[in-house]
């Protein structure tokens, strides 16, 4: 990637902002959260500003300061709406955006996975993607398939638990491939549909997918055609070499969090050489970078607003990302110079929805387009056209 490329740019939907204090804001619904009128207009937001796509967070617990279960706060936004039926609501109501929804690998059935996002891909038409996050411990207790964990951030490194992330990680790698597998597991002329002969499909072009390994036996086909994008995207979030390996092994694009320019050189050499062992060296690997933004016209404003919103919590709002507070020309000058580092993109969170919401797509795409490193409209109509990903052959196609 040469630091004259354009870049890509996403957006990330949580509830009314990623800072905890959000809903507390002027500009804030905290009474339409669980609307389909507010979604839509946040993704047609971001499809104003022509963003690759967006990213919608989803949970099988409730949110929680806390990695290992409920944190019994009051003062912050709990409860979602599900991330798969959000998108699909959206799906018609936008046309060129990408749609990209979060699951939890380690509490959903692959099978049924594969069919939901197969199904936004075709509401969409060719616009689907799909998150893959590993879950939280606080959501085992909610399915009742898993023995309880106690995993906190403080004992994560106890050689038990890091041998149990390998396990989860692992598992997660195979959940993928399960439903990378069921979507090929249609060939794109299965269906013949002739009235004339009274032939639907083609009996011969499904395929068993025959997975059998140590978490899944599931031998297929899917129910649901090849979707249009033949394999919708996939992203991961990863933080740390047990992720990093499995998010370059099973996904297209890998969310990373660094901190500065020369650390986001290290973890791209990292997942790289990451891609290299899991065989995928010659595959197009996207590495975008997630930071949470607090935007306003000068620096001092955009502290302001900081200030203003951590001084509703107990202590300032840390993230597992860095937080950019600045104008939207500061965080072009950044998302610029940590490409040169070999960032193809970006994965923005925006702390208050929608005023950086509305920074992103009324004054940092302008931006970064006035400087020719942005599009000034689409150019292609589905998420893996955005991306510059091809779409791929299918794996059980005969010659």
């Amino acid at each position: 990637m040469t630091g004259s490329a354009p870049l890509h740019l996403a957006a990330a939907l949580d509830g009314a902002g990623w800072h905890p204090a959000a809903w507390r804001e002027p500009n804030a619904r905290p009474a339409q959260l669980f609307t389909a009128g507010y979604w839509t207009e946040l993704v047609a937001e971001a499809e104003r500003g022509r963003l690759d796509f967006v990213t919608i967070e989803d949970a099988l617990a409730l949110q929680s300061a806390r990695f290992s279960g409920p944190d019994g706060r009051t003062d912050r936004v709990q409860g979602r709406l599900d991330a798969v039926l959000i998108a699909s609501r959206v799906a018609p109501t936008t046309s060129r955006i990408g749609l990209v929804p979060s699951t939890s690998a380690l509490a959903t059935e692959p099978f049924h996975i594969s069919k939901a996002i197969a199904t936004l891909d075709y509401v969409s038409a060719g616009r689907a993607g799909w998150r893959v996050q590993l879950g939280r411990p606080g959501e085992i207790p909610h399915l009742g398939r898993r023995a309880p964990v106690t995993l906190t951030r403080d004992n994560r490194t106890s050689p038990e638990h890091e041998a149990l992330l390998v396990d989860w990680f692992d598992e997660a790698a195979d959940h993928v491939e399960v439903v990378r597998r069921l979507w090929d597991s249609w060939q794109d002329d299965a269906e013949i549909r002739d009235v004339a002969t009274g032939r639907f499909v083609d009996r011969d072009k499904l395929h068993h997918i025959e997975f059998a390994g140590r978490w899944f036996n599931v031998r297929g086909p899917s129910i649901t055609p090849r979707p249009p994008q033949g394999q919708p995207v996939v992203t991961a979030l990863a933080h740390a070499s047990v992720p990093y390996r499995f998010a370059a092994r099973a996904a297209d694009i890998v969310h990373v969090t660094p901190l500065d320019a020369d650390h986001a050189r290290s973890i791209v050499a990292e997942v790289r050489d990451e891609q290299d062992r899991a065989g995928r060296g010659g595959e197009t690997v996207q590495v975008f970078a997630d930071l949470d933004v607090l935007l306003a016209g000068t620096t001092e404003a955009a502290a302001a607003r900081r200030a203003r919103l951590d001084e509703r919590l107990d202590k300032p709002y840390r993230s597992d990302a860095r937080i950019f507070t600045g104008t939207p020309a500061d965080l072009a000058d950044l998302l610029l110079d940590w490409q040169d580092a070999g960032i193809t993109g970006y994965r923005l969170r925006p702390a208050v929805l929608p005023d950086d919401l509305r920074a992103i797509t009324r004054e940092l795409a302008p931006e970064l387009a006035a400087r020719g490193r942005f599009r000034t409209d689409y150019t292609a109509t589905t998420l893996r056209g955005h991306l510059g990903l091809a779409r791929p052959a299918n794996r059980y196609a005969t010659a």
